[in-house]
């Protein structure tokens, strides 16, 4: 029991460390809809496709609770998806692509996305390196539009 009780925050420790390296998360100086607005655009203005927007924070108003602002984007490119699901379309769980932008307990708004390179491990495909390339490079592109001041 007590090897347990010695285990388990360890493992919280490991998965919180995983979950952070596998997503890059930057701060914006924007509210959560102003946020996504700006990197909707900037994606829009790249010819990828927008999805759809979910809107954490309000549907889980309409059950009678509340968390703080929380939006999810859905967005992509579905011939880069196509390629990337022809390798192992295990990654459609992964696509397309989503950004989330939400404020924390202390007011700060933050915006992040999974990695590319982390989806294309977890998928085991390991010959699209350019194109994986591309996509965190269009991604870190697109947060930094959407977080820049003017």
């Amino acid at each position: 029991m007590r090897f347990l009780l010695f285990i388990l925050p360890l493992f919280f420790a490991v998965s919180t460390a995983n979950a952070q390296e596998n997503m890059m998360a930057i701060k914006s100086p924007y509210s959560v809809d102003k946020t996504l607005d700006r990197f909707e655009a900037a994606a829009k203005a790249k010819g990828l496709t927008i999805f759809t927007r979910i809107e954490h924070s309000k549907n889980v108003a309409g059950v009678g609770m509340e968390i703080r602002p929380t939006s999810l984007l859905i967005f992509g490119n579905p011939k880069i998806g196509a390629k990337i699901m022809g390798k192992n379309q295990t990654a459609g769980i992964d696509l397309p692509m989503k950004t989330i932008a939400w404020e924390d307990e202390n007011k700060q708004v933050w915006l992040a996305y999974n990695r590319p390179y982390t989806i294309m491990q977890r998928h085991h495909i390991s010959d699209l390196q350019e194109l994986t390339v591309k996509m965190a490079t269009t991604l870190k592109t697109l947060a930094a539009i959407a977080v820049a001041t003017p």
